[in-house]
C-alpha cells in the first residue's frame, strides 16, 4: 500500500460536523484504555483562531460526554482567577474579564471570547461541582520581560497575616515593600538578552528569594489550619500566589546569569512552573473530573522541547513532559499543526510529515499516534518541516512515538497580529 493510502487509513476526518468530531474523540480516548486526568491539546503558533476554536469544540464534546470539568491555558495562572470567577459566579463585566483575565494579548481573540461565554452560559445555575472552571497555568511573564513579584509575593504575605497572625509571619510587609522597589526594574524588557540589564542577583533580589521560600515553607507547614481557616479554594489561590512570587524570582535570578546556557534555563524555569500549576490543578480537580489543557506544543509535549531562533538553539524539558514524568498514564497529549496558510503561505515540503498529512485529508481530521507510526512504519524518514517565520513552530516527526494524537487541519487562515503572542507562548 502506498504511503498515502497508508496515512489516509489511519486519518478520523471530522471537518466541520460536531457528530465526527465526537465519534473521533471517542475512539481516541477507548484507544487510550485509561481516562486521562490531564488531556494536552497543543497548537504550533499562536495567534491563528483554527486552534482555539478547535479546542472549544473539543472542550464542549468532553464536558457533556466525558465528565471533563476544567480547562486549563497558557495564560497568566494569577490573572486566571479572574475568569474562573467569571464563568463560575457571573462575577465581572466580560470586556473587563476578557482585558484582565488572560496574559499575551489572549483576550482580544474571538475564540477566547467565545469560549468564555459558553463557559458562562453552561455553568450559570448548575451546582458548583458540576461547572466547568478555568485556570491560567502559565507564569506571570511575556517572551520578552518577566512581572515584578510584587502583586504575587504581597498577596500570599497577605493571606497569611491574615489567617495566621501577624506575629507568625516572617518578613515584615512594609519591608518587602522597600525591598521590591520599582516595578519598572523587574520588568526591563532589556534584561532578558542582557544580563547586566536584570535586577535578579542583586542583594535585594537574592533577600527577597529567601523571603518568598520562606512563605512557601509555612504555607506547607500550616496548610491544615489555612483549609481549615478559610477554603481550598481560598487556600490554593493564594499558595499559587507564593509558589509564583518564588518561581518569579528564581526566573530573575537566571535572567541576571551570563551562563552559555541561559535561555535554555530561562525557557525551563518557566516550564517547570507550568507544570507545577497542572499538577495543582490535578490535585484540586481528582474528585470532580479530568481537564483539558491547551497551550503550545512545545509547551505540552513528552519529548523535549527546543527553540532555534538568531543564534539561540535552547532544548529543555516540557511542562507535558515534567506531568508525565509525575502522573504517568494520566497525561495523555495531542499535537495540532496545519498544512497550507490561506491566501498564499507556502506549502509544506516534500517529505515532511506534513505534506503527508495534507494529502490524507481534505479538511480537519484526528490521527491516533499509534495508527498513523504503523502507517509510517516501512517508509523513509521524515525531514523535519523549515519555516523562516518565528510565530510557528512544525511539530517534528520526532515526537511522534511520544505523542497520543496529531490534530491537523489542511488549511488556515494566517495570524492575526492583534492576538498573537508569540512562537512559544
Amino acid at each position: 500500500m502506498s504511503l498515502r493510502l497508508s496515512v489516509r487509513d489511519a486519518a478520523l476526518p471530522f471537518g466541520d460536523d460536531p457528530a465526527r468530531l465526537g465519534a473521533a474523540v471517542d475512539r481516541f480516548l477507548a484507544a487510550l484504555g485509561r481516562r486521562p486526568a490531564l488531556l494536552g491539546l497543543g497548537e504550533p503558533t499562536h495567534g491563528v483562531e483554527s486552534f482555539p476554536r478547535l479546542r472549544n469544540e473539543l472542550l464542549a464534546h468532553l464536558v457533556e460526554h466525558h465528565g471533563f470539568r476544567s480547562l486549563a491555558i497558557e495564560s497568566d495562572c494569577l490573572a486566571g482567577a479572574v475568569v474562573n470567577d467569571h464563568v463560575t459566579t457571573g462575577a465581572g463585566d466580560l470586556d473587563e474579564v476578557l482585558a484582565t483575565g488572560f496574559s499575551h494579548g489572549f483576550g482580544a481573540s474571538p475564540a477566547n471570547r467565545e469560549l468564555v461565554v459558553w463557559l458562562r452560559e453552561h455553568n450559570a445555575g448548575r451546582d458548583p461541582g458540576e461547572q466547568v472552571r478555568f485556570y491560567g497555568v502559565d507564569a506571570p511573564m511575556e517572551m520578552v520581560a518577566a512581572q515584578s513579584p510584587r502583586a504575587s509575593l504581597l498577596a500570599a504575605r497577605s493571606y497569611l497575616a491574615a489567617h495566621l497572625g501577624e506575629e507568625r509571619v516572617p518578613h515584615d510587609a512594609g519591608t518587602l515593600a522597600g525591598l521590591l522597589g520599582d516595578d519598572a526594574d523587574w520588568s526591563e524588557p532589556e534584561a532578558m538578552m542582557d544580563p547586566a540589564r536584570s535586577v535578579g542577583n542583586t542583594p535585594r533580589a537574592r533577600e527577597l528569594r529567601l523571603a518568598a521560600d520562606d512563605l512557601v515553607a509555612l504555607f506547607e507547614a500550616q496548610a491544615p489550619e489555612l483549609r481549615q481557616a478559610t477554603s481550598d479554594t481560598e487556600f490554593e489561590r493564594a499558595y499559587t500566589s507564593a509558589r509564583t512570587a518564588r518561581g518569579l524570582l528564581r526566573y530573575h535570578a537566571a535572567m541576571a546569569s551570563s551562563a552559555p546556557d541561559r535561555i535554555a534555563v530561562l525557557a525551563q524555569m518557566r516550564d517547570a512552573m507550568m507544570a507545577d500549576n497542572l499538577l495543582a490543578v490535578v490535585r484540586a480537580e481528582a474528585d470532580r473530573g479530568p481537564c483539558l489543557v491547551f497551550a503550545h506544543n512545545a509547551h505540552l509535549q513528552r519529548g523535549p522541547s527546543r527553540l532555534r531562533f538568531w543564534v539561540i538553539d535552547a532544548r529543555w524539558w516540557s511542562a507535558g513532559a515534567i506531568v508525565a514524568s509525575a502522573i504517568g498514564d494520566r497525561y495523555a497529549f495531542i499535537a495540532a499543526d496545519f498544512g497550507d496558510l490561506e491566501g498564499g503561505g507556502p506549502s509544506p515540503q516534500e517529505d515532511t510529515l506534513q505534506a503527508v498529512l495534507s494529502e490524507a485529508t481534505a479538511d480537519r481530521a484526528l490521527f491516533p499516534g499509534g495508527e498513523l507510526a504503523a502507517a509510517l512504519e516501512g517508509h523513509p524518514g521524515l525531514r523535519e518541516r523549515v519555516t523562516e517565520d518565528q510565530r510557528y513552530v512544525p511539530f517534528d516527526p520526532g515526537q511522534l512515538d511520544v505523542t497520543d494524537a496529531v490534530a491537523f487541519i489542511r488549511s488556515v487562515p494566517g495570524w492575526d497580529g492583534a492576538v498573537f503572542g508569540n512562537a512559544e507562548g
